[in-house]
């Protein structure tokens, strides 16, 4: 993916302006990647990505590493790498394990304690599940695919908080596994 102009100028465009360009540019890395589920985290992220054309999982983070780190470090009067190694990833093989991963992925900010209450999370802007509640509507997420394994967003709801208080239990005790 090729950046169309520099940061310093896309700032100075009218919001107009900069929310066509970034349309263009989540439309060119949909050829790469369809984003199913995210959640943005103080320290880290989750992103379930089904991925379009070879590598393009690699490049999309890649790019987005470099850019992120370009940014960072422009903003701060800083060099050097901001992340400290390179993304991790599962392949997911059965539709069970994806909807699991997802559920996951919409729980972590109320397993890790970002949020305290389970209503929190409809609202929680740094978040697919608000998107997938109806909430919100970013053009970037796919949530049909997820959607389509529910008989409606109610008993996708419940599926999702089903699970809520086992796993916040199971990140409070993770520390105490032998590896």
């Amino acid at each position: 993916m090729k950046v169309p102009m520099r940061f310093s100028y896309f700032k100075r465009q009218v919001q107009y302006t900069k929310n066509a360009i970034l349309d263009g540019l989540i439309s060119n890395n949909k050829s790469m990647v369809t984003i199913l589920a995210f959640a943005l985290m103080p320290n880290h992220f989750h992103l379930v990505l089904v991925q379009k054309k070879k590598d393009g999982i690699s490049e999309l983070l890649r790019n987005f590493q470099n850019s992120y780190a370009k940014y960072f470090n422009t903003k701060r009067k800083r060099t050097g790498a901001l992340f400290q190694s390179m993304f991790k990833s599962k392949r997911v093989n059965k539709d069970e394990q994806l909807m699991h991963l997802v559920r996951y992925v919409h729980l972590n900010p109320l397993t890790s304690r970002v949020i305290e209450k389970h209503e929190e999370l409809e609202n929680y802007p740094w978040n697919s599940f608000t998107d997938y509640m109806g909430k919100r509507t970013y053009s970037f997420v796919e949530k049909e695919m997820m959607r389509n394994y529910f008989k409606s967003i109610h008993s996708l709801k419940k599926f999702t908080f089903d699970q809520a208080d086992y796993q916040r239990n199971l990140d409070e005790i993770k520390h105490l596994m032998i590896e």
